[in-house]
């Protein structure tokens, strides 16, 4: 081969290179943005809208609606999806895979705008975002003192403007906190004494705070801006503003509403480890490297620190980057290790040092290399592309060891340096690039896989693809530069090993024992093995299936939900109950979060009877319990407190989406679907493993309808419209302007005093002002009912549904899907009502059906390479017969280590079809090459088996002992690549075993099928001859 002559002529040019390649690679790394998981870029668009006040009903009548239906003809669109709450509208688009996602926004804006006249007019402009399920806070911080309203002014007027300036930082968000505000509180004796009602104050708190630019003057050559300053300059000058009564009198805004500079309603509490707080959660940008944004915002802090008022403490609530950087650092600890155990078996086969450095150098070239082509290719540095690096760690010096192989031997035999290194990796170079050839094809389907099973796995597939093309490079170049170099000595006997050799010898007899009985009994061979596997399957029942395993991240979350209606202070109530509860674990809690009333992100209602605890515990090695024990043990504790519905789950890094069971019921009567979700919340509650169920209708909250006569209304000379804006200033306010000081703006809101709008009789004693000017009761022009609405009022493809959810716990998810679907199955559902089955347990059986398709477009491929390589059709079936035992590993290996079968269980499957067969390629090519120098099939099988018998070996060693580290599950984070490197390791043990005594008999009956084709054609060919010259004579 020219590359390896190339290489061995010109070691100063493969060297530089070599160099060049490294220096490359290392900047390269300096350069990889980081982060827990691979980028996902699903087809997901959201549209946004607030409508301050608003019921669910009404959110969804006036905003949900008008806008799914303008938005379900865009092209490509799959799914419609909304969620009506109180003030809030979503409406989640999910659009086809290969959908170009800005061209898809550009039509919803355009649809959007349609219909944006026919929105209710106090409702906000739609906002169109695009979905990013990576955008969760990378940090919250707890801002902590004495004084609730100086902490939010610190947080809002200093920390928030700095920290969003630093490198990485999209946003930062408050939670907690008072906000200040100037409040006009209506006295309604007053305004009914002098006819004035709330229209005209806010007109002449509007006039009287206003500012205007009147022209430009000229002073000699410069151009004066001439401006009228009227905007208020303090507190008094809103108390003096001037109103003017119907009947001309002049009064001031004192004279009928008292002006208190307060606070506005406080709708959240936040505590931090008890203590009262502000938190700030902060978002990076979508290009943003998570462990480079927390440091920049560590320094930040650090600086801000030193200008904080005395009693003021600023700590780190949350850090998503230290579970990051725990987990990328457990697997940079099990690539050494792979690399180590890798390099140990080396050395003990190759009994020289020297040698074992000519191929072990190939590991570091490799991965350096890699991170390379990882940083053109837009991947990230993660758990899931430096595990593809650790399960590809012992398969990098596959190819080395081949080469190395072969080059020895023609040492042995009296070749030169430079002839053994180029005549020994010619002549294997053609075997070794199909057999890497065939470990790279097995991933080309994964990346056609659809969503987010390929979004996660694709980088995975690449890196690993990246490691074998480099390892492949490095195998034809530098490793027969090297070895013209350095293997003058090598290979020689070595005393301290003698007894390794002894060992093989005495294998490598067994082996040859082995082979020439199984090749006397060969259907007695083939048999067995299928029986074998065949039984193998019985196991499958006893696995169960999972998605995607969710990482540990030591986090607990305790959700609290009070009955409908219960105020901001009586949920604290409970949850103080709850803090004496948690007080014994203290020790082990790093840190507390709770949050009451609020909804934790910005664009969702918050509910006055709702608190979320989310714990922090200290790390793994200094406690006893795991994190699932300790979530036992609180869900234990905690089951006692009435009051509240109480829940507690273990918070991990799951990759799935949604909850991991989620039943869709879908139909037009909501009194209907909640009932039909009751009956399925009881269903299933019995089901072995169904962790806290619950529905999406089971939560609803108190209202007061107010129902307006409008007949009685126009009576009066009202209309409805007038009605409600009356009631709504009375009761919730209204923003009359914005007062400034000190760069500060400070909302205006006029209202009724609090203790004249908290009860119903309140309401209806509001008195309401007709177009004479008199003041009515509104109970004259309206009845009032208490009635229990919704909270969410979710619809799907224009039609309303309800969802029933519920984790998992001590079960499989695939065995309690199919309990679920099975109970399902025996409910009569009303005509026009339907259910499906969604969540991680949707997710989990499209991600099989697909990848089961990757699969046998894998082994096409496989087989297509292999028949190129041998440009034989028939030689390839032999050596996909090592694939079938793969069964017997990977059922074995899960059943033994308990682990389902997940989703990198059979990407680990795929793998496998491109790693089994490269023994029995090298094996099989050796037989034919002996062949082609005169040995009878027999002797050539006898002489290549055990002579490849070493390599096979020592490349199954490699690998293995490669992947041990992540098959024990080492280290933080190291559960998605756990039942890969599981699935590799005993697939390939069995196999290789496999390969060594099926594939020769496999072949035999192949090569006697291929002689009997041939007979058949060279006979028919002879009678043709014969025919025709029997006619010409």
């Amino acid at each position: 081969m020219k590359l390896v002559d190339t290489s061995v002529k010109r070691p100063v040019g493969v060297f530089m290179i070599v160099i060049a390649i490294v220096a490359l690679g290392f900047v390269s790394l300096r350069n990889l943005t980081i982060d827990l998981y691979p980028e996902i870029d699903l087809p997901i668009a959201v549209v946004s809208t607030s409508y301050p006040d608003a019921a669910p009903q009404e959110v969804e009548k006036l905003i949900s609606r008008p806008i799914e239906s303008s938005v379900s003809s865009i092209e490509g669109m799959d799914t419609v999806q909304s969620q009506s709450q109180p003030g809030t509208s979503l409406v989640i688009m999910m659009f086809e895979n290969g959908t170009n996602l800005d061209n898809a926004l550009l039509d919803v804006r355009e649809k959007v705008d349609q219909i944006k006249a026919v929105l209710p007019e106090n409702a906000s402009d739609p906002s169109i975002l695009r979905f990013d399920p990576q955008q969760i806070p990378v940090m919250w911080i707890g801002l902590s003192g004495d004084n609730a309203s100086s902490l939010q002014n610190i947080a809002e007027d200093d920390l928030v403007p700095y920290f969003e300036r630093q490198s990485g930082v999209g946003s930062v968000s408050i939670e907690g906190g008072k906000t200040r505000e100037i409040q006009v509180q209506l006295e309604r004796e007053k305004l009914a004494q002098y006819g004035l009602n709330t229209n005209s104050l806010i007109q002449a708190i509007n006039a009287a705070n206003q500012s205007a630019s009147a022209g430009v003057l000229e002073k000699g050559d410069q151009d004066l801006q001439v401006r009228i300053q009227g905007e208020y300059e303090s507190i008094k000058d809103i108390r003096e503003t001037n109103i003017i009564s119907p009947t001309g009198a002049q009064l001031e805004l004192q004279d009928v509403a008292a002006v208190k500079d307060t606070f506005k309603e406080v709708t959240t509490i936040s505590k931090v480890n008890g203590d009262p707080s502000v938190v700030l959660s902060v978002l990076k940008k979508s290009d943003g490297n998570t462990v480079q944004v927390a440091n920049n915002m560590y320094d930040a802090m650090d600086e801000m620190k030193e200008d904080l008022p005395e009693g003021v403490n600023m700590n780190v609530v949350f850090d998503t980057s230290t579970f990051i950087k725990q987990s990328i650092q457990s697997v940079v600890q099990n690539i050494i290790l792979g690399g180590v155990f890798s390099v140990l078996i080396l050395l003990l086969f190759l009994k020289s040092v020297r040698a074992t450095i000519v191929i072990g150098i190939s590991i570091p070239i490799a991965i350096i290399s890699t991170f390379t082509l990882m940083y053109f290719t837009d991947n990230t540095l993660n758990v899931l592309t430096m595990g593809g690096l650790a399960l590809g760690i012992g398969m990098m010096v596959d190819s080395s060891i081949v080469i190395l192989e072969n080059i020895v031997s023609y040492r042995q035999q009296g070749y030169s340096l430079k002839e053994a290194a180029k005549v020994g990796a010619s002549e294997l170079a053609p075997a070794v690039i199909a057999s890497t050839t065939t470990t790279l094809v097995v991933f080309l389907p994964i990346v056609f896989v659809q969503g987010i099973a390929s979004e996660l796995f694709t980088p995975l597939a690449l890196t690993v693809s990246f490691s074998l093309i480099a390892s492949l490079i490095v195998s034809i170049t530098l490793i027969p530069m090297l070895s013209s170099k350095l293997l003058t000595k090598a290979m020689q006997d070595n005393g301290r090993r003698y007894w390794f050799d002894r060992f093989m010898n005495k294998v490598n007899d067994k082996y040859r024992s082995m082979l020439r009985w199984t090749l006397k009994h060969r259907l007695i061979t083939l048999i067995s093995i299928i029986v074998i596997v065949a039984s193998s399957f019985a196991i499958t029942p006893f696995l169960g299936t999972e998605f995607i395993p969710s990482s540990d991240q030591g986090q607990i979350e305790v959700q609290v939900t009070a009955p409908s209606g219960t105020s901001l202070e009586g949920t604290q109530e409970i949850t103080a109950e709850i803090d004496e509860k948690l007080e014994p674990y203290q020790e082990i809690i790093e840190s507390n979060y709770l949050s009451i009333g609020g909804g934790g992100f910005e664009g969702f209602s918050s509910t006055s009877n709702q608190a979320t605890y989310t714990m922090q515990l200290i790390p793994p090695e200094d406690r006893e319990r795991t994190t699932a024990e300790v979530m036992q043990a609180i869900d234990d504790d905690l089951q006692n407190i009435v009051g509240a519905e109480i829940t507690v789950s273990e918070m991990a890094a799951g990759l799935g989406t949604g909850d991991p069971v989620t039943i869709q019921i879908n139909g037009d009567d909501y009194d209907v679907l909640q009932e039909l979700a009751d009956q399925v919340v009881f269903m299933i509650s019995d089901i072995e493993g169904i962790h806290n169920p619950e529905t999406s209708a089971s939560e609803s909250r108190p209202e007061i309808q107010v129902n307006v006569n409008r007949d009685k209304a126009s009576q009066y000379g009202l209309t409805y419209q007038q009605v409600m804006s009356q009631v709504q200033v009375a009761f919730s306010g209204q923003i009359a302007t914005r007062y400034r000081e000190n760069a500060d703006e400070v909302d205006v809101r006029m209202i009724l005093p609090e203790d004249e709008r908290r009860t119903i009789s309140d309401l209806e004693s509001t008195k309401i002002q007709t177009q004479q000017g008199n003041m009515i009761p509104l109970a004259t022009i309206a009845e009032l009912e208490q009635v229990q609405g919704p909270v969410t009022l979710l619809r799907e493809n224009q039609q309303r549904q309800v969802n029933v959810t519920s984790d998992i716990l001590e079960r499989d998810l695939g065995s309690i899907t199919e309990d679920v679907r099975s109970n399902l199955e025996s409910m009569n559902f009303p005509e026009g009502y339907s259910y499906s089955i969604g969540g991680q347990a949707e997710d989990m059986a499209d991600s099989f059906g697909d990848l089961t398709v990757a699969l046998i477009f894998s082994i096409f491929l496989v087989y297509a390479v292999m028949a190129v390589q041998f440009e034989n059709l028939l030689y390839p079936f032999v050596i996909m017969f090592s694939m079938p035992a793969t069964a017997v590993g990977v059922l074995g290996g899960l059943f033994i280590t308990g682990k389902p079968l997940s989703i990198p269980a059979v990407i680990g499957v795929i793998m496998l079809a491109g790693i089994v067969v490269n023994n029995a390629i090298v094996l099989v090519d050796y037989i034919n090459i002996v062949r082609s120098k005169g040995s009878d099939r027999y002797e050539a099988i006898l002489e290549a088996g055990p002579s490849r018998l070493r390599p096979i070996l020592m490349t199954t060693l490699t690998t293995v002992l490669g992947m041990i580290p992540l098959a024990l599950g080492l280290g933080q984070g190291a559960e998605a690549q756990q039942p890969m490197a599981i699935t590799i390791i005993f697939g390939l043990t069995v196999s290789s075993f496999f390969t060594l005594i099926l594939i020769p008999v496999v072949y035999t009956y192949f090569d006697d099928l291929s002689r009997k084709v041939v007979g058949l054609f060279q006979r028919s060919g002879r009678r043709k001859k014969k025919n025709e010259s029997v006619t010409t004579e």
